[in-house]
């Protein structure tokens, strides 16, 4: 837990000092203001204020954002040769990979939490289900775990950042549009297994509409318990070569 706890507290400096996770907050806030003030606005004459509007956006985004928070955890350690100081310090692969992992869920943490004050605004404008707002936080907070997970593993894999980042894009994105493939299959039950396959099958049919269900918390928790074991196997690998 200590070895986990300073990889941790290590790779949040570097993303409390570093220009370009600044630049990707920014941009992070911009969208996610335009959104909300977007539905507010139409919210006075056009419809209800939506509780889930901003971790609606999130889930789609996230396919985007993910891979630039953490293609450079484990790659630029590989590329800069300082792998084999962490290999060979007193830390466990688990940990290394676990301690980098929760520093991107941290910083994504921080970000998501700047933008509960678009609900406080709602808050004092209207009386925006509460327990829908919360609920939909909560789906987007473990839905950006699994995404980061899934870009943890490819960062594992390579020294390369932007292959990294590709890797990790393009599996998010099958993950998120793969139920598009049921346009083209007349079963409807086959068509809704692989919606439920699909991270916003997960997403919309629940969290978004203010429904909290065991079976999405534990479809993300395994995807993240999934990546975050293979990319420790293979950090372990490295050891052997």
């Amino acid at each position: 837990m200590r070895a986990t706890w300073l990889i941790f507290r290590r790779e949040m400096g570097q993303y409390l000092t570093s220009p370009m996770a600044y630049l990707i907050g920014a941009a992070f806030l911009l969208l996610t203001g335009i959104t909300f003030n977007s539905d507010l606005l139409a919210s006075i004459s056009v419809k209800p204020l939506d509780p889930a509007a901003v971790p609606s956006l999130l889930a789609s985004i996230l396919i985007l954002f993910s891979p630039l928070l953490t293609m450079r955890l484990l790659a630029e350690e590989e590329r800069e040769g300082t792998m084999e100081l962490l290999l060979t310090a007193p830390v466990t692969d688990s940990s290394i990979v676990i301690g980098k992992f929760l520093s991107a869920w941290a910083f994504y943490t921080i970000l998501l939490l700047l933008t509960l004050i678009y609900q406080v605004i709602a808050i004092s404008i209207s009386f925006p289900d509460i327990s829908h707002m919360l609920g939909s936080y909560l789906g987007i907070w473990i839905y950006g775990g699994a995404t980061l997970a899934i870009g943890t593993l490819f960062s594992a894999t390579t020294e390369n950042q932007i292959l990294a980042a590709f890797l990790s894009l393009t599996t998010l994105f099958i993950l998120y549009y793969g139920d598009n493939i049921s346009q083209l299959i007349s079963d409807v039950r086959v068509a809704d297994v692989l919606f439920n396959l699909t991270l916003r099958g997960h997403f919309m049919a629940s969290f978004a509409i203010g429904v909290l269900r065991a079976e999405d918390l534990v479809y993300y928790a395994g995807i993240i318990a999934i990546a975050l074991f293979v990319a420790i196997q293979v950090v372990s690998s490295r050891r052997w070569r």
